[in-house]
């Protein structure tokens, strides 16, 4: 939980570096939160307001940690801009995204987490 709760500490920090655990554990556990929000109003069978909410909420942290997590893999975080490319872009950036840290860059000391 303590890992989950570090990109919401450092909301809107785009600077420094979030390792691959910290930028994986957001991710995931955001994405089982979604999934759960979504069935579960598919069961009720009305448009998910709070699935809406819980994505704006999530929209700058998410944001942040995965400029931070390029900035650990020694990038700039313009390449999140990948983003907006199907497919070739979105393999690239999750290429970038797995890899391991690279030693201390411009962008700071190797994160603990």
């Amino acid at each position: 939980m303590e890992v989950y709760m570090l990109p919401w500490q450092n909301f809107a920090m785009f600077s420094g570096r979030a390792g691959r655990r910290e930028f994986w554990t957001f991710t995931l556990v955001n994405l089982v939160i979604n999934l759960i929000i979504n069935a579960l109003a598919k069961q009720v069978g009305l448009f998910s307001i709070v699935g809406l909410l819980f994505s704006l909420a999530i929209f700058v942290p998410g944001l942040a940690v995965g400029i931070r997590r390029l900035h650990d893999t020694g990038k700039s975080g313009w390449y999140f801009l990948l983003m907006l490319i199907p497919v070739i872009g979105w393999l690239a950036l999750f290429i970038f995204m797995v890899q391991p840290s690279s030693e201390a860059n411009d962008y700071g000391a190797v994160p603990t987490l």
